[in-house]
């Protein structure tokens, strides 16, 4: 299905939407989650809600605690530090939660680390049913594994829920041939293939999960959380970002 501009019927009817930490972050105050960005956030993600799409959100916790810069700069152990990590993005997922409740949308967020007081344990028929019904469903906790990260945990949550697709919402608006920050000339992709951009050592994912998404032909789309109503955007076909399938 090809939705023509202005249409509103979904192209996708599943979709993980990943996140990351530093996204909540301000970068003025440095407030660790920023109450304006979270409301805005989630407030595009209650508008794909509104369209009856199924909405599952993986988010990062580097804007708390990233294990892998803290074993290379602090000396923590890196299992120890992926743990912590693995903590900080249930609580970016319990403020999703409570911000978007406020909004009246209902809202699980699934731990892959058991705590059964704040979150339900990961269980895929239990989260499939959740998304059937409406909710929103959080997964947290990473994997549940140290040496794994949180788009690695996206890639697998979505293959396992048979998702349509990854949104990964970034700060930039697509993927391009190199660093646009630094090169004028950079180009934009449309869209690319797996192999392509594995030959091209594009920066989509890290190895892990874009392995998982080629392997189970799970279709990535990267485009740019700050540009307004991206995601509704995305979830109606409309061009934007970079479509890696």
């Amino acid at each position: 299905m090809n939705p023509q501009a202005g249409s509103t019927e979904p192209k996708f009817r599943r979709i993980v939407l990943k996140i990351s930490g530093e996204v909540l972050k301000s970068t003025e105050s440095g407030e660790t989650i920023d109450a304006d960005i979270l409301l805005r956030v989630c407030q595009e993600i209650k508008e794909v809600v509104d369209l009856n799409v199924q909405v599952g959100v993986v988010v990062g916790g580097g804007n708390i605690f990233r294990g892998l810069a803290a074993s290379a700069s602090r000396g923590v152990d890196r299992t120890t530090g992926d743990y912590m990590g693995m903590l900080a993005t249930v609580i970016n997922g319990l403020a999703i939660m409570d911000c978007l409740e406020k909004m009246d949308v209902p809202v699980r967020v699934m731990s892959a680390i058991e705590m059964n007081k704040v979150a339900e344990p990961y269980i895929l028929r239990r989260a499939v049913r959740h998304m059937e019904k409406g909710r929103v469903v959080v997964f947290a906790g990473g994997t549940g594994n140290p040496y794994f990260s949180t788009d690695t945990t996206a890639a697998l949550r979505a293959s396992e829920i048979e998702a349509d697709v990854i949104f990964k919402a970034t700060k930039v608006d697509g993927i391009y041939d190199k660093d646009p920050m630094k090169h004028a000339d950079a180009v934009k992709y449309d869209s690319v293939g797996f192999g392509e951009a594995l030959r091209q050592r594009l920066k989509v994912m890290d190895t892990t999960a874009f392995a998982l998404c080629q392997d189970n032909s799970m279709p990535i789309l990267v485009f740019n959380l700050n540009e307004s109503g991206s995601i509704r955007r995305a979830v109606l076909g409309e061009k934007i970002g970079t479509l890696v399938n």
